[in-house]
């Protein structure tokens, strides 16, 4: 069967898209938006639509650069570039302790913490691996899932939940969209792949990024209204595992093992995306001399799971979510701001997209909850202020 350009684009970001924001993002999204969480995706999904367009222009622009740190370093120069990729070093290590936390309390609760971490190493082993028929059966599974989870959640009468009172005023909508933008920035995965991925012309991206943002929006919204309508949004604020409890509440335990399955795949899937996107950050920054030579490429993958493994140890899976999509959004701040100054000929989309993509990640970045935005900020003071004092030392040595 001949599968087309399009077709693969949009299947291979979606296998990067469906993880921890889908199946752990709507409890800390109900914790700070209650019912009316369901309408942060959409504000979440027009951010995310601006800022793949920034990253599909800027890799077409600079084919060969590491990521959106050389994009940043190439447009805005070295101090911005060092705090973009301290950014998205934060957010990475967040969604990565996320998704480890989604894998042990969906598939080990038992054994969660130590399962988080065998997940975390052996994807950064073998992840690489995930390409080509792999990565389409993966998000079919996970599609497969999620709509199972729907259609059991809408087919089965809920039980008597609290009415909601009240609303949570603008403040809490955009706090629900920050957590809930890592839904969607899976789209990387073909805006700007890494090396051994697929490179896609401009004319298929046109196609694929707009299919690709709208399908993860619609399943975020079948699966937030699912969980939402089993739960009631105060249970689905304090649930660990909102999917598998909305299951259980509407009888469908039997299912939990297959919910288990969907997770897994999800989980090795989506992390294999962000601990790639992290390692192409560090090749980056040694290749520009903000971090000293490190010649195998296994020693970086090693510091992104060093630094994933931290998160997770020391954040619960809802705060390494947030901080994650807090840095992922401060990061694509910097890069919708380089975007902006691309010239006229590199530019496949106008630019005022960039300018809206730019103050939505600044505004998303600063509604993300308290705690996250304040671990967040200390995480780029701490990386700027290593990464520049690398620099400074180096000519020295």
């Amino acid at each position: 069967m001949t599968v087309t350009p399009r077709a693969a684009a949009v299947v291979l970001a979606l296998g990067a898209t469906l993880g921890a924001g889908t199946l752990l993002g709507f409890a800390p999204a109900a914790a700070v938006a209650g019912p009316w969480f369901l309408l942060a995706p959409a504000v979440a999904a027009i951010a995310a639509l601006c800022c793949a367009f920034s990253t599909a222009d800027q890799h077409r622009a600079y084919p060969d650069a590491a990521g959106g740190y050389a994009y940043i370093r190439n447009q805005l120069g070295p101090w911005p570039a060092r705090i973009g990729a301290s950014a998205h070093l934060v957010g990475r290590a967040g969604v990565a302790a996320a998704l480890a936390g989604m894998f042990g309390a969906y598939v080990f609760p038992e054994d969660r913490v130590l399962a988080g971490l065998v997940l975390l190493v052996a994807t950064a082993a073998f992840g690489r691996r995930l390409h080509g028929r792999i990565a389409w059966a993966s998000a079919l599974v996970v599609l497969g899932v999620l709509a199972m989870v729907v259609l059991v959640c809408f087919s089965v009468t809920p039980p008597a939940n609290p009415p909601a009172t009240g609303g949570p005023g603008f403040d809490g909508i955009m706090g629900a969209a920050a957590v809930l933008f890592v839904v969607f920035t899976g789209f990387e995965r073909i805006t700007a792949p890494v090396d051994g991925d697929q490179v896609f012309p401009a004319r298929v991206l046109h196609f694929a990024v707009p299919v690709v943002i709208g399908l993860a929006l619609v399943v975020a919204l079948g699966v937030g209204a699912a969980v939402l309508r089993q739960l009631g949004a105060a249970r689905l604020a304090l649930s660990p595992a909102p999917l598998r409890d909305a299951l259980i509440a509407a009888d469908g335990r039997a299912l939990v093992p297959v919910l288990a399955v969907g997770a897994a795949v999800a989980g090795v899937s989506s992390l294999a995306f962000v601990l790639a996107g992290a390692r192409r950050t560090l090749t980056g920054l040694v290749e520009s001399g903000d971090l000293p030579v490190i010649r195998a490429r296994w020693r970086l993958d090693v510091i992104g799971v060093l630094l994933a493994s931290a998160a997770y140890l020391a954040l619960t899976p809802a705060t390494a979510l947030a901080v994650g999509a807090c840095g992922t959004a401060f990061y694509y701040g910097f890069t919708n701001a380089s975007a902006r100054v691309l010239l006229q000929e590199d530019r496949t989309w106008p630019m005022r997209t960039a300018c809206l993509g730019l103050g939505m990640s600044v505004l998303l970045g600063m509604s993300a909850p308290a705690d996250a935005l304040l671990l967040t900020a200390v995480g780029l003071a701490v990386g700027t202020g290593l990464l520049g004092l690398n620099r400074i030392r180096q000519p020295a040595t």
